[in-house]
């Protein structure tokens, strides 16, 4: 009999409800849709009880964060098994069949996610209780010792997030905090392309970074640059999330900044031999980004990103950085009929910076302004359709081009772009960064810099 098979037969096993577990993953094999709500909700395959359904759910949501129009239904998830060797070990296509049967009713998917969470969590209670018991028995620590690591479990138990290491106190944070010191810089923070722009901000890891423009005012050069910067000269997985071009723009874009070729002669395919040479010279990098991820699916909502995240860290190649552009243009997720656009741009600025916090990453939300932004230089509470962005932001960067009064990049300062930290939580804001703006070949640069 197979450790899956044992599963079902365990008399002595701890809370677990078998029926909700296989409504929840019969109600993702049936209809996609339900994918991201349970996603929202399992804190992650632990929280089923059996092999088999830990495995099932994984690779669920494998094929699903995979493709732009992802393909979830038992002969693919039946497929995917059969790859890596799985599917034995989950009863074969015969049990998927049975996931599939065993939904009562399709629209309850959210329902039977949240009681299979409800017993994850009980289960969660019991290993902590039991592990302060054996340490009492044992004597293994002091009572004091004792009682907070179990307070931490059931801390963990609540929140779905594992204690691990808990160091909350001053004098077990001292040393590390005394290394970071010595090291002289912030081992997991992040620079930007702009030598400027680095000696006012870093991207932290749990920061959500606000960059904000008025439509064409260069927000989307600053995501790209910045996620290549990150991905091609330092070597680091990156994601670009985009609702607002396409994977061929997006690529076009990348190659005119890469290998300094025209945007318009990519876009309209008019290149010559020159531009080619310079393609060809840009080409290893570009072949060897496997880790830098440019996706462009539709109706692009915070469970989607979720679920490409955790694509990318089954990989082995967790991301190190998100660019989501931009805010206005994200689908909610369970929206409500009465709720403003405000309401929800709101709550997806709320669910970027957990986003970050949760992954430990920094997430760069570009953001657009209102109308009434134009011509002038940007303030905070320019951001269309939410104030509550500059709450959420741990650093907000306001992007204005100092045009002429017709509009016309021409005067003293043509050429030129000013990113204006209007707030920074761990350093001065009210500093002005100029920098070059070349959007013929989709790149800003720092000043001096060809």
């Amino acid at each position: 009999m197979t450790e899956a098979a044992w599963d079902d037969v365990l008399t002595d096993a701890p809370p677990h409800n078998h029926e909700a577990e296989q409504a929840v993953l019969g109600s993702m094999l049936l209809n996609r849709n339900c994918i991201e709500p349970v996603a929202s909700l399992i804190a992650s395959p632990d929280d089923f009880w059996p092999v088999r359904h830990r495995i099932i759910y994984r690779t669920i949501l494998d094929l699903y964060a995979a493709s732009r129009d992802p393909k979830v239904d038992p002969i693919t998830v039946s497929a995917a098994l059969l790859a890596s060797g799985e599917l034995t070990k989950v009863g074969g296509a015969v049990y998927l069949s049975q996931l599939v049967s065993s939904v009562p009713v399709l629209g309850n998917a959210d329902g039977y996610a949240e009681i299979v969470r409800e017993h994850a969590q009980l289960r969660a209670v019991l290993t902590a209780t039991r592990r302060a018991t054996q340490r009492a028995m044992t004597a293994a620590a002091t009572a004091t010792e004792i009682l907070d690591q179990a307070m931490a479990e059931l801390q963990a138990a609540a929140t779905g997030v594992a204690p691990a290491d808990v160091r909350l106190s001053v004098s077990e944070r001292w040393m590390d905090f005394l290394d970071e010191l010595e090291a002289g810089a912030d081992p997991n923070a992040l620079d930007t392309p702009w030598k400027d722009l680095n000696d006012v901000i870093e991207l932290k890891p749990g920061q959500l970074v606000t960059v904000g423009a008025a439509t064409g005012g260069g927000k989307s050069l600053f995501g790209m640059n910045l996620a290549a910067h990150i991905a091609l000269t330092r070597g680091k997985p990156a994601l670009v999330a985009s609702m607002e071009m396409g994977g061929s723009e997006l690529m076009a874009r990348l190659t005119s900044a890469e290998a300094g070729v025209p945007l318009d002669r990519l876009i309209r395919r008019k290149l010559d031999d020159n531009d080619w040479a310079k393609i060809f010279k840009a080409a290893p990098a570009m072949q060897n980004a496997a880790n830098f991820i440019l996706d462009d699916s539709a109706n692009l909502t915070l469970g989607k990103i979720r679920a490409r995240l955790r694509w990318m860290a089954s990989r082995n190649s967790p991301a190190a950085m998100v660019v989501a552009d931009y805010l206005q243009l994200m689908t909610p997720e369970n929206s409500k009929s009465n709720a403003t656009r405000a309401n929800e741009v709101a709550e997806l600025s709320r669910g970027l910076k957990l986003l970050a916090m949760e992954f430990e990453i920094p997430v760069v939300a570009l953001a657009q302004f209102n109308r009434n932004a134009v011509g002038r230089q940007p303030v905070v509470t320019d951001f269309k359709d939410s104030s509550a962005i500059e709450q959420d932001s741990n650093v907000i960067i306001l992007m204005h081009r100092p045009l002429a009064e017709d509009g016309s990049d021409t005067g003293p300062r043509a050429g030129e772009i000013d990113l204006i930290v209007a707030k920074n939580r761990n350093g001065a804001a009210g500093r002005t960064v100029a920098l070059t703006f070349q959007g013929h070949y989709a790149r800003l640069r720092s000043m001096g810099r060809i």
